[in-house]
């Protein structure tokens, strides 16, 4: 059985790769042997799927910040074309990635319209307030997928809504959190001692994030510093082609600093008292591993101008921890609230106020009851199989 996966991003390589194993464990069961290409990355990679197509290094948000990435893009997107015709799949999965997904979910309806399409981890249509784009986007979704796998609530609610034939799966980073060291293997791992000050800084996944975003989380580390002399930053690499502008970045801002491979993510943030962040998946797994976090965001001036002020795009909130309650549990900074001064208030406060880290945590267990039950991965897989099981007999 043949499977086509695209997903981009560092985030969506390490959803596919979850997916993929969970795929091949259950495949195993059924006597089934599965062939896997895919658009991805070294996750993916590593687990067996066949890349067509590196979508890790290609990943942008905004305007102006995408268009290096516009003629990459359409050779991927050509790649993806050029395999599935060459090997058309018995099943499609799509995960995130609005652009190139719906792009390649068309192509498929278009031209091999018995194929099976799941998508799996939606765009976030379902959160933004900007109705024609929202409207539009929801009916692309809808009309290229035979079946949606949702992992928030309120996503499975508004795509029903909408047409979607839904199931409300769980988040599968619920699965990933059992395979996280607890606190105390961490920082035995990493040499931190109880009394020592671990603080994890997670400012780029995408290449744009260095410029836009790692000054402001460097100079607020700097600040830090300056209070807690004794403060210790850990830098886990979400891409190895980082390293070398992180470490100049440390020596340029004088801070005690820690560079780590992406492998060895799970320990640091297992380890950290704090982590000061951008937005993205991190933020639930900090969240679910009870770490106290700041989060930011910035966009380059004129494409945030524009999205605030022509397209009219807003969202309740930025940071997926906050989104999925609806209320603020961690502070967030985006655009011109993510300066230094707001960073640092808000990451000592959390830092040295004990009562405040307690009503993060609590609230952190709240926003845990709606990412579902452990046994994501198993269930996502389950539907895909079945589903392409059922469509060829």
């Amino acid at each position: 059985m043949r499977l086509f996966i695209s997903t981009g991003e560092v985030s969506g390589d390490l959803q596919g790769a979850l997916l993929i194993e969970a795929l091949k464990e259950q495949a195993k069961e059924k006597g089934l042997e599965l062939e896997i290409f895919a658009l991805g990355g070294e996750k993916m990679a590593a687990v067996g799927a066949k890349i067509v197509g590196d979508t890790t290094v290609i990943a942008s948000m905004g305007l102006l910040e995408t268009l290096p990435f516009l003629v990459p893009t359409i050779k991927v997107r050509q790649k993806a074309i050029a395999c599935l015709k060459e090997n058309p799949p018995d099943l499609v999965v799509l995960i995130d990635n609005m652009g190139l997904n719906i792009a390649v979910g068309q192509f498929i309806r278009r031209n091999y319209p018995k194929i099976p399409l799941v998508y799996y981890i939606a765009p976030q249509a379902w959160a933004a307030n900007l109705r024609f784009l929202t409207a539009t986007t929801t009916s692309q979704i809808v009309s290229v997928c035979d079946k949606l796998l949702a992992i928030f609530p309120e996503e499975a609610r508004y795509f029903s809504r909408h047409g979607a034939n839904v199931t409300w799966v769980g988040h599968p980073l619920v699965d990933r959190m059992q395979t996280f060291p607890t606190r105390e293997e961490a920082r035995s791992i990493l040499n931190i001692t109880e009394d020592d000050v671990a603080v994890a800084l997670l400012p780029a996944s995408r290449h744009q994030e260095l410029k836009y975003l790692l000054p402001t989380i460097f100079k607020t580390a700097q600040n830090i510093q300056a209070q807690l002399p004794k403060v210790h930053f850990w830098i886990p690499l979400s891409l190895e082609v980082f390293r070398k502008p992180i470490e100049d970045a440390i020596q340029s801002y004088g801070l005690q600093a820690t560079v780590i491979s992406n492998h060895q993510q799970k320990q640091v943030l297992a380890a950290a008292d704090l982590a000061i962040t951008k937005c993205g998946t991190v933020n639930l797994e900090l969240a679910l591993l009870k770490v106290p976090q700041v989060v930011m965001y910035k966009l380059q001036g004129f494409s945030f101008w524009v999205a605030e002020n022509i397209m009219k795009l807003s969202l309740p909130f930025a940071c997926p921890a906050n989104l999925v309650v609806m209320k603020p549990i961690v502070p967030e900074f985006i655009q011109n609230r993510a300066s230094v001064e707001n960073l640092t208030q808000a990451a000592m406060e959390l830092l040295t106020d004990t009562q405040r880290r307690s009503q993060t945590i609590s609230d952190y267990q709240q926003m845990s009851l709606t990412l579902g039950e452990t046994g994501v991965c198993s269930r996502v897989a389950k539907e895909i199989l079945d589903l392409m099981l059922i469509t060829n007999g």
